[in-house]
């Protein structure tokens, strides 16, 4: 009995920590600075100011600026941007943590 016991709980084990390791993986931060802000979308560059990208912005994504919450249309042009992103089940990519520091 016992014999049949094991493989099935290695198997569990198994399949639990390849689970565990696809969903931290779909989670990534980068950062850089903001172009654009508003309408459901941010654009940026990377740090420093090239490569220009957008990101959908999830409806209940956390955005602060200089630690304070904000909307995302009161993200300026140049402050700089950690966004960190997270793709969904349907491999869609959204920003869920926009942490913006003023450029003065």
């Amino acid at each position: 009995m016992l014999y049949r016991f094991v493989p099935v709980v290695f198997a569990a084990l198994a399949l639990a920590f390849l689970t565990c390791q696809s969903a931290s993986a779909e989670e990534k931060t980068h950062e850089g600075k903001i172009v654009k802000a508003g309408d459901g979308k941010l654009t940026m560059t990377n740090k420093d100011g090239s490569k220009q990208h957008t990101h959908d912005v999830a409806e209940d994504a956390t955005i602060t600026r200089d630690g304070k919450e904000v909307k995302l249309a009161e993200l300026k042009q140049g402050d700089f941007v950690k966004v960190t992103t997270k793709t969904d089940d349907k491999d869609k990519t959204w920003a869920t943590k926009i942490a913006a520091q003023s450029k003065e």
